[in-house]
This record gives structure tokens, sequence and C-alpha cells, in this order.
């Protein structure tokens, strides 16, 4: 039983793997790496957080 769900571990891990350099390849490929640096919505949290020391 034990080895089956070793197994089963490795092969989502597997896919998880996959599915993440086919969403790297499809972000690239999709946006310019100035819409991927980007850091507008950091600079709109920045402006409305007041942090008090």
């Amino acid at each position: 039983m034990w080895i089956t769900i070793s197994y089963l571990a490795w092969a989502i891990s597997a896919v998880l793997a996959v599915w993440m350099a086919y969403d790297w390849f499809k972000t690239d490929t999709t946006f310019t790496e100035d819409q991927l640096t980007s850091s507008r919505e950091g600079e709109i949290e920045a402006v409305s957080e007041k942090h008090k020391v």
C-alpha cells in the first residue's frame, strides 16, 4: 500500500511540474517583460497603507 501511495505522490509531483512549466511558457509568450515586471498593484497598496512605528 505504501508503495502505491509513493508512486501516486511521484505522479502528482510530475503532473504539477509539467503544469508549472506549461504555465511558465504560456505566460512568457503571452505577456511582455514590461507587463510582467510592472509594479502598479504594489504602488496602489503602498499608497493606501499607512504604517505607524
